[in-house]
């Protein structure tokens, strides 16, 4: 309850800045000019004359006095200090400054109110300043710059306030009492700075709650603009503000020791105060009929001979020693904070708009990896990549990660880490270092990067092996990518090449050879699709700008109406060998046989036997002279089965030569198949899963989201993907761009990326429907989506985290294939999305305007 209370406040304050400052200020500044009307008597002036107080100075407080000021200033330097590591050398200073300045204003009115002398309040100035903390402030802000929009600097400041706010208001809550405990002493002075001390953590208070976030949802609404369309302020790293979020957040044990220690200071107070204030008052009237007259204690106006800059200017020349150190402290730091402050102390919370410049990666030593002969001499290795270096005005715009211990797991890492004892002279003899490594004691590990590039060339380690023979794979590709670049043109041509922090036990043997890093591809994410019922959140790996944002835009015109349906019409991978015959008389025999029942199962039971998942359910064959094409059409599970069928495409072939021994099998795959080819056959027989998804589009979203009409949309489909492509003599290619969408969710979910040639073929049709013909029925037929959701690429972490994503990763455990034909069915669902988009953009203009705005 307490949470949401401070959350909606936070809320209102960051919606309604402006109202909020300009409220606070005109608040203060009717306090300070109800100073003149206060009755306090203690207030002197430029034309008022103060009474003389004769009072004993001890040498000794004077120095006490000196020091408290100065570390009070230094104090409030590095308070504005860590308020500008978010960025803002002044912005954010002046909110700070205004937070002390409104602080001292309203304490001093309040106990003016409070009719107290003001009289000692510049001996506890410096204790002022010590309570005022803005480490609250800074953590404010830093909720507030980790957004993405304005929208989300409310909402983010409405979430901090959430979190500090109950923690601020008992902290505050509990100094004042803790302090209050002075104003009960009995000591004159202590019960003045006690009674300004609580006052100045209330009204900090309240310009906290109130001015600063304020002040900072209104700095950021006016800095939102940038040349790269992302808000100049937005965080680069927040994962950390979602970290320092956890610390941030109460120490329940904390908060309830800290309840009953107010609640002990509040039954202390009570009780002081309403059961001895008749004594205390008592003692005051006691202490006025003793005291001076009522007129004697009273400054004196008096007519000034001098203006007003020279009566400052001499109470400036005749300040005591103690008041130079302060104000020259006070002075060296403001210069010092204003003209020397380097951008170098900035950290990643920046309201600077980030600039791309190249990392400059530290470089570690594997001690344990590489290893060398003390004996030898240390010789600097001359194809090392040389560091970048950064200049002075580039540092000033790069933004900066926090230094690391050590490399986050899932962080990659360019650059190369080259050990020192990788020398290309010195080396070990070649007998010693193969013995070294069939040592099982000893191992590659013992071996420097350079003595296993000479057992490569020595052709005692294969390079294709070097991921096995060294003591973790990660050493082989980094030994290999040395052999590289010794090799190049560009000796630093492969530092940008991230290689570190990798499974490469996933990548060995099933998805790529030779391997020298991998190519960390953006993945955005487009939804909710909502296809038969359900809502799926697609992830697109591109790097071709605007085609998530409008895939994402036909996503929700499909939400918006009543969603897209979708059917399996086939589920049947291909595989087309090329066998000979000696006559063509002969090859029409056998093509005879095979589609016959008996020659259909006699090749099925041969088929069949090779998986627990393919299973045989057509061949087509086609003849050409003495050659016989043998199309292989069978079940696959949730495998894309390439593989699979492949198999059992060569033990059938194998049973076929012993029915026909004069038959010559040519190549097991004639591209009858056809794979990763354009072909007429996959896209009239189909291959792998053919798809059909269907959507109806009310005519007000057609409007107000795709920003056309129903009858333009139609016009534009029939000219543009029918006749069009079949004016281009296309094959399957009568859609938009169903090949991107393909793609990029093949790419995030480790399909194998070529195979978008055929899994691409669609036809787009659009046609009005509804009541008064103005609603938009739109279909997307696929016949050959070529997909799996085991195997190859979809082994790798990153890929299986996609597929998660779609709730379709690894095999269906209850009906086998399910899992790759809801994949299928998605990506169906998706292209027919992105066509309504795109078509959309064409039938409206707005596809070169989308681009120039959005992919500069």
């Amino acid at each position: 309850m307490l949470t949401r209370l401070f959350r909606i406040h936070g809320l209102f304050v960051a919606s309604h800045p402006w109202e909020v400052i300009v409220g606070t200020v005109t608040l203060t500044i009717c306090m300070m000019s109800m100073n003149m009307f206060t009755g306090n008597d203690q207030i002197c002036g430029w034309n008022f004359e103060c009474p003389k107080f004769e009072e004993e100075i001890l040498s000794s407080d004077i120095i006490i006095l000196t020091i408290t000021r100065c570390i009070a200033i230094v104090y409030i330097y590095f308070q504005f200090q860590n308020l500008r590591q978010l960025g803002s050398k002044y912005i954010l200073g002046i909110a700070g400054l205004f937070t002390i300045f409104s602080s001292f204003v309203f304490s001093t009115v309040v106990i003016h109110f409070l009719d107290k002398e003001l009289t000692g309040l510049n001996e506890a100035l410096p204790f002022f300043l010590l309570l005022i903390d803005l480490s609250k402030a800074c953590a404010l802000a830093k909720f507030a710059l980790s957004s993405n929009s304005q929208d989300e600097v409310r909402d983010n400041i409405a979430r901090g306030m959430a979190i500090l706010g109950p923690t601020f208001t008992l902290d505050a809550l509990v100094e004042c009492l803790v302090i209050g405990v002075g104003t009960m002493s009995g000591v004159r002075q202590l019960e003045i700075m006690c009674c300004f001390g609580c006052m100045s953590v209330m009204a900090n208070y309240f310009v906290f709650m109130t001015f600063f976030p304020a002040c900072v949802s209104l700095v950021l609404e006016l800095s939102r603009e940038s040349r790269e369309g992302r808000p100049i302020w937005q965080l680069s790293h927040f994962a950390r503000v979602l970290e320092e979020e956890e610390d941030n957040k109460p120490n329940p044990v904390t908060q309830r020791v800290k309840m009953i220690m107010s609640l002990g200071l509040v039954l202390v107070h009570a009780h002081s105060r309403w059961i001895a204030e008749p004594s205390s008052q008592n003692n005051t009237v006691d202490i006025e009929r003793v005291g001076l007259g009522p007129t004697e204690n009273m400054p004196k106006r008096i007519e000034p001979e001098r203006p007003l800059w020279q009566f400052y200017l001499s109470r400036m020349i005749s300040m005591d020693i103690e008041q130079v150190i302060t104000l020259g402290l006070a002075l060296l730091l403001a210069i010092k904070y204003i003209f020397f402050e380097k951008t170098e102390n900035e950290s990643t919370l920046s309201l600077k708009n980030p600039i791309t410049a190249p990392s400059v990666a530290q470089k570690r030593v594997n001690d344990e990896c590489c290893r060398k002969d003390p004996r030898l001499p240390k010789t600097p290795q001359t194809t090392v990549a040389q560091p970048i270096h950064v200049t002075k005005e580039e540092s000033a715009e790069v933004i900066r990660p926090l230094p690391m211990s050590t490399v986050p797991k899932n962080m990659f890492i360019v650059g190369d880490s080259v050990s020192e004892s990788d020398l290309p002279l010195g080396l070990r003899p070649i007998e010693e270092c193969l013995s070294i490594l069939k040592n099982p004691e000893k191992g590659p590990k013992i071996l420097s990067n350079v003595e296993v590039i000479s057992l490569v060339n020595a052709k005692h380690i294969p390079s294709y092996q070097l991921e096995k023979m060294m003591e973790t794979p990660e050493r082989g590709v980094a030994v290999r990518r040395q052999m590289l670049t010794e090799k190049l043109l560009n000796p630093s041509a492969l530092h940008d090449l991230p290689y570190k922090d990798y499974d490469y036990s996933k990548v060995m043997g099933a998805c790529c050879e030779n391997v020298i890093g991998y190519i960390p591809v953006p993945v955005g994410v487009v939804g909710p699709l909502l296809l038969d019922g359900k809502r799926f959140q697609v992830p697109m790996a591109t790097t071709e700008g605007c085609l998530v944002a409008s895939t994402n835009r036909g996503c929700r015109a499909i939400a918006l109406g009543e969603g897209a349906r979708s059917r399996i019409l086939a589920d049947r991978m291909s595989r087309g060998p090329v066998v000979r015959l000696p006559s063509a008389c002969q090859a029409a025999e056998v093509r005879a046989w095979l589609e016959s029942p008996d020659g259909f199962k006699y090749i099925k039971e041969a088929f069949d036997s090779t998986s627990r998942f393919a299973r045989l359910e057509k061949l087509m064959v086609g003849l050409a002279g003495r050659n016989l094409y043998i199309r292989f059409q069978s079940k696959t599970g949730d495998a894309m089965g390439m593989n699979m069928i492949s198999k059992g495409t060569e033990q059938a072939l194998g049973r076929l030569q012993l029915k026909f021994p004069e038959l010559q099998v040519l190549a097991l795959s004639g591209n009858y198949c056809t794979d990763k080819k354009p072909s007429a056959i996959n896209w009239i027989e189909g291959r792998g899963k053919s798809v059909v998804c269907e959507a109806i589009i009310p005519a007000k979203v057609v409007r107000e989201v795709l920003k056309t009409s129903t009858e333009v949309l139609v016009d534009v489909n029939i000219n543009k993907n029918l006749v069009g492509s079949a004016m281009a003599g296309s094959i399957g290619g009568y859609n938009a761009h169903a090949a991107n969408i393909v793609t990029a969710i093949y790419i995030a979910c480790g399909q194998d990326p070529a195979q978008n040639v055929g899994s691409s073929n669609c036809i787009t049709l659009m046609e009005a429907t509804g009541v008064t013909n103005e609603d938009l029925y739109i279909s997307c037929t696929m016949p050959s989506i070529e997909i799996g959701t085991v195997g190859g690429g979809t082994n790798l972490a990153p890929q299986q985290a996609c597929l998660q994503m779609l709730g379709v990763q690894g095999a269906s455990p209850d009906t086998p294939g399910e899992n790759a034909r809801q994949l299928a069915r998605v990506v169906c669902a998706t292209v027919l999305a992105g066509e309504l988009s795109l078509m959309a953009a064409l039938a409206a203009g707005h596809l070169v305007k989308s681009h120039m705005t959005h992919n500069r």
